[in-house]
């Protein structure tokens, strides 16, 4: 057991790289991240670029997004009203990070899935 184990946070919450880790690494954020790394979207381009979100969770993991500061939301009052979304430099930074996991998430695939079919071939 760690010598610190008194000292660590009883709660998640109070917790920085659970509380972090948590929102930056969300199906939905990661991939909102690796999107609007390319270059700034308004709202539909991003929905189409990740395409199985619903609005409705799209618009809340947004807001979630800007309110820990990894994207910027700018409104142009139209007409219409437009809607874009850009990474700021701490959203560009973790998006630059989750590079590395996401190319090797895609470059393992062919594994896990043979992985997957072994484990359940003996199941």
């Amino acid at each position: 057991m760690a010598k610190d184990t008194d000292t660590a946070p009883k709660n998640s919450d109070d917790c920085p790289v659970r509380n972090v880790l948590a929102r930056a690494l969300g199906k939905w954020h990661m991939l909102i991240l690796y999107e609007l790394a390319q270059g700034p979207l308004r709202f539909n381009a991003l929905r189409r670029a990740i395409g199985d979100v619903t609005q409705r969770v799209l618009t809340e993991n947004l807001r979630n997004l800007e309110r820990d500061g990894y994207l910027t939301r700018d409104v142009d009052p139209g007409p219409p009203v437009a809607v874009t979304y850009t990474l700021t430099p701490l959203g560009q930074e973790l998006a630059d990070l989750q590079k590395g996991l996401m190319g090797w998430a895609s470059n393992r695939w062919p594994d896990v899935e043979e992985n997957r079919a072994t484990y359940d071939a003996r199941s």
